[in-house]
């Protein structure tokens, strides 16, 4: 053995090398990088020659070249295509600057540095961090519009699509990614995951793959199997935890899941699996997005079709596994297949919402969205369910209890994946993307690519007991009908619709109508019954007549979700004819709130913002509270509790904020009451140096 090295000490240049790497926004001491790029440390204390000088970078347990996680380079001349490499920049008696690159295909994670002069002991240069790079062409998640990178890896806001197809609404989401202690959690959660547990030495060894690590990350984002961070609810009761409508940003979420040990976090639905995997993706650098899908199937017997059940009064069943749900959100992230070919890189589907396990678990993805649209449901991973979210057949069938007979309504093979919507890159608007996912709605190609589909998944010639029979699917209505919104749609007023039916025929056609209106969830899962009725109609020869119905405030106020769906139905049984179903799914709108910031907002500067909420029902609300966040305006949440407020009161709420930093930044406001949960909105604050 050689005499023992003198610990050097490292400058790691952390301003300089943040900003070449795309990382100054991470608020950490420790050096963050990004792999296949160069970074330049100086450090001092080695006697020997620098031209005698090793470097050791090594990550994860048991570290070995075989599995790319451990390096050994000395100094060479010019930067190494393959592997690691370390050029000198500069040295003079004591010190020694050096630039040190990583290939483009290296292992992400916390390295330890070594150097280990002549026969001495290595001697320790700290730690570092590296990550996946969006910036580099050689990166399997290059993306080469700036803009995209800018958006998909950096922005710290979101926007997430809710609602119902024929009613969008958004709200804002602090995704977070860069605050405090966010990287740490996301490398401890690699470290938790079920492959790491089983096989750590593998585990690490895969996580230069962006498509490895999305599909491991999709089942720790979800409690399912794995003590992961989100605990789905789907019930309505939300008691013993928090009400995933509640929430406004991810940050909360991952740093409630440390404190707490790594206890699952209560509670998740859609949106806030995908929010929460976004800001963990974009943190460790796979460019990734948010997509809502309207009328989202949830195939559960991967049959391609969804099975609906009406009872006779027109009652939607909770029958069979299948759903629909009036939306669904799940990731898209920016990677290269090898696995499949070059023609299906790109975007690909990941969703953490535990739907329907896939390999034993539950994870989804990564599915190729090119092999989406063309139906090629046989490649990996999970392209049948995604495909089926977009793209199944509905089936609406009337179930009769007593019997058990189930007889055909109608069937659809439109109504599956509409508007299909992401945030805008640079700006605050919805991009439709549903042609990215299949081909125009009816057309011969959307046909002829569900039946490619169905035959891949060998589903053609096969006897389907719950397909209708010809005759079932030949028989024509005589009637026709639809609900029209007649005035507003805003928690706290009536809701006025209208029933439109008209008769296709040339004879006149009598109908008992039996309607129901029921709370539902976002899922459409019935909750409780808010309004019946029943009437009989005739109509003349080809006439179309309008039915009013006035569902109350106070008939829904008690009963409505936090999803604030009401799904209306009306089940017309024709005489002589067959039944025909008509429904819609109605998502009330939350009053107004609105935020001003009174003043410039500058860097280091106090500036007063308010927020102004006027009750728009004729009784008391209470329980006030208000819940402000917002990325390099304030730190964590801030949280206000506000007095009752009379019918029609207004109340103006003031506070401070001290942006840290300048360019648009969003700040996110939700108020809740007795009445009222969770009204969000987000407003651009230009902050100025």
């Amino acid at each position: 053995m050689g005499q023992a090295a003198t610990q050097p000490s490292t400058n790691w240049h952390l301003k300089e090398n943040a900003r070449e790497h795309h990382t100054s926004k991470f608020s950490s001491d420790e050096l963050i990088v990004r792999r296949g790029q160069a970074f330049t440390l100086t450090f001092s204390g080695t006697e020997q020659p620098e031209q005698n000088l090793i470097f050791i970078a090594e990550t994860g347990p048991k570290p070995s070249k075989a599995a790319k996680t451990h390096a050994t380079f000395g100094i060479s001349s010019e930067v190494s295509k393959e592997g690691w490499s370390a050029v000198r920049q500069s040295s003079s008696s004591n010190s020694v600057s050096i630039s040190i690159s990583s290939p483009p295909n290296a292992v992400i994670g916390r390295y330890r540095l070594g150097v280990q002069s002549g026969s001495a002991s290595p001697a320790s240069l700290g730690t570092f961090v590296l990550l996946f790079n969006p910036w580099s062409s050689g990166d399997d998640v290059f993306m080469s519009n700036n803009a995209e990178c800018e958006e998909y890896v950096l922005e710290e806001f979101g926007i997430i699509f809710a609602g119902n197809k024929n009613h969008i609404s958004s709200f804002g989401w602090n995704f977070g990614q860069f605050q405090g202690d966010i990287l740490n959690i996301c490398l401890a959660m690699m470290d938790r995951s079920l492959y790491y547990r089983q096989d750590p030495v593998t585990d690490t060894s895969h996580r230069h793959d962006p498509r490895y690590l999305g599909r491991v990350l999709s089942a720790m984002v979800n409690a399912n199997d794995d003590q992961g961070v989100v605990l789905g609810n789907w019930s309505g009761k939300y008691e013993d935890g928090k009400n995933p409508s509640s929430w406004t940003g991810s940050g909360e979420i991952l740093q409630s899941w440390k404190k707490s040990g790594f206890k699952p976090v209560r509670y998740g639905q859609c949106w806030v699996f995908a929010a929460v995997l976004t800001t963990v993706l974009r943190c460790l650098g796979i460019p990734t997005r948010t997509i809502t899908n309207f009328s989202s199937a949830h195939d559960a017997d991967g049959n391609l079709r969804v099975d609906e059940f009406y009872d006779a009064s027109g009652n939607h069943l909770e029958r069979g596994a299948d759903s629909i749900w009036n939306f669904h959100v799940w990731n898209e992230s920016w990677f290269a297949r090898s696995d499949l070919g070059a023609s299906y890189s790109g975007w690909q589907i990941l969703d953490a919402t535990p739907q329907e396990q896939s390999g034993g678990i539950y994870q989804c993805g990564p599915a190729s969205r090119r092999a989406i649209k063309e139906g090629e449901v046989d490649l990996d991973y999970d392209c049948p369910f995604v495909f089926a979210e977009v793209n199944a057949d509905c089936m609406y069938w009337n179930y009769d209890a007593a019997t058990g007979k189930k007889t055909l309504i109608f069937s659809k093979s439109t109504d599956i994946g509409q508007s299909i919507s992401t945030k805008a890159v640079g700006r605050d608007n919805r991009v439709d993307v549903t042609s990215d996912y299949k081909y125009e709605e009816g057309s011969t190609k959307e046909r002829d690519i569900f039946k490619k589909a169905r035959k891949k998944l060998g589903l053609e010639d096969k006897f389907d007991p719950t397909a209708p029979t010809p005759q079932e699917v030949d028989q024509k209505p005589d009637i026709a009908g639809k609900f029209k919104v007649a005035g507003s749609l805003e928690i706290g007023k009536d809701l006025n619709l209208l029933l439109v039916l008209v008769n296709l025929q040339s004879e006149p056609k009598t109908a008992h109508i039996n309607m129901t209106a029921w709370s539902t969830l976002y899922t459409r899962k019935p909750v409780h019954e808010i309004w019946k009725d029943s009437m009989s109609v005739t109509l003349s020869p080809k006439e179309e007549k309008q039915f009013p119905i006035k569902i109350k405030y106070t008939d829904y106020q008690q009963r409505l979700t936090t999803d604030k769906t009401i799904q209306v139905t009306a089940l017309c049984h024709v005489e002589g004819g067959i039944q025909v179903l008509v429904q819609r799914d109605i998502t009330l709108d939350n009053p107004e709130i609105n935020i001003q910031v009174l003043g410039e907002a500058k860097v280091n500067k106090e500036v007063d913002v308010e927020v102004v909420f006027t009750n728009p029902i004729d009784t008391e609300v209470k329980d006030c509270v208000l819940q402000v966040e917002g990325s390099d305006l304030l730190r964590g949440i801030l949280e206000l509790r506000i007095p009752p407020l009379k019918a029609n009161e207004k109340s103006r709420t003031k506070f401070k904020l001290i942006p840290s930093e300048a360019g648009p930044k969003h700040l996110l406001v939700n108020f809740s009451c007795d009445k009222f949960a969770d009204i969000k909105t987000f407003k651009m604050v230009k902050v100025i140096h």
